[in-house]
């Protein structure tokens, strides 16, 4: 029997190795956690402008990368690529702003080329790079040492657990700042208003709600058949019940309706309020539409009435309305 690899384990077997290798290097990241990310931090939180991430090649794109992370939790942040700056893009940097550096080497010529710019704004400079000897990494005001043993690509060539370790440095940093700035569920949702945590803590429902004439509504003194007309035209399977005053007295949905087929009771004779829920779930304009669902799931019902402090009828929603605004 032949004790050679098939190509299905030997590619299974190079891709264990890569994790391995990448976790490897960011579990002995631990140690770097020091009192240079210490200081790293506290000058990024004494920042009255913008974070300057700057890479060139591979470490360009994990610098974009945590511009973005920095951005999106509270620290301003936007990635300038030192080729670009050197031709007219450090006019984007102000003398309030702090410069994080990524290098690998510590030695990019692109890099290195800007750092006397930088210096004379008075910027302080921040570097994440894998060799604390480097000429960028002594320029530092605060050097973050994300050196790794050995690259996960068997040549050695291309960076794959150097640019991991930076990117997994750049996370830590980025949210050790959330944490010392307070940031919150809402702040992180106010940058991301059109992702799906944006919509669950800025959408309410007022924002939802049916409104006016498309509330389904009857009289109290209405018949059933009434209700079932009305249930029908406004789609949101209920109605709210009114008295004589327009007063909200009750609710019917379609829970109702089939119940009330157990019986006999002549729909066209019966008024609403002989079957009717008395009062029934509601929910306010200005609560978030993700309590909306909540109630719906907790009482186990598809559709809620909108009243407001006097118990005034001023909206209607129903499980889909709130699917279809991208709450689930």
């Amino acid at each position: 029997m032949s004790n050679s690899l098939s190509e299905e384990e030997k590619l299974q077997q190079l891709g264990v190795a890569v994790v391995r290798t990448e976790a490897e290097a960011v579990a002995n990241l631990v140690h770097s956690i020091d009192d240079n990310f210490i200081n790293a931090c506290q000058i990024m939180l004494q920042c009255n402008g913008k974070i300057i991430v700057i890479g060139m090649g591979k470490s360009g794109h994990i610098a974009n990368k945590i511009a973005a992370t920095l951005a999106s939790t509270g620290t301003p942040a936007f990635f300038v690529h030192p080729g670009e700056a050197s031709h007219g893009d450090l006019g984007m940097i102000t003398s309030n702003d702090v410069a994080l550096a990524l290098s690998n080497s510590g030695e990019t010529g692109e890099v290195l080329t800007i750092l006397p710019i930088i210096k004379r704004l008075g910027v302080p400079l921040i570097s994440i790079t894998g060799n604390p000897d480097s000429t960028l990494a002594q320029q530092s005001d605060a050097h973050i040492n994300a050196s790794t043993q050995k690259e996960a690509c068997p040549l050695g060539l291309a960076p794959t657990s150097s640019t991991t370790a930076a990117l997994v440095m750049g996370d830590a940093l980025a949210i050790a700042l959330l944490e010392a700035r307070g940031f919150t569920e809402e702040d992180f949702a106010l940058s991301h208003p059109g992702g799906s945590l944006g919509r669950r803590l800025l959408l309410h429902v007022s924002d939802i709600m049916h409104t006016g004439n498309d509330i389904p509504t009857v009289f109290e003194t209405d018949t059933i058949g009434v209700a079932l007309l009305e249930m029908t035209e406004k789609k949101l399977g209920m109605t709210a019940i009114l008295n004589s005053n327009n007063e909200f007295v009750g609710i019917f949905t379609d829970g109702d309706l089939r119940r009330m087929l157990d019986g006999n009771i002549n729909i066209h004779s019966t008024t609403i309020n002989n079957v009717m829920t008395v009062g029934g779930t509601t929910i306010s304009s200005d609560k978030l539409a993700v309590e909306a669902i909540q109630i719906m799931q907790n009482k186990k019902i598809n559709a809620l009435l909108v009243t407001d402090i006097k118990n005034n009828l001023v909206g209607a929603l129903n499980m889909h309305d709130l699917l279809k605004a991208g709450l689930s």
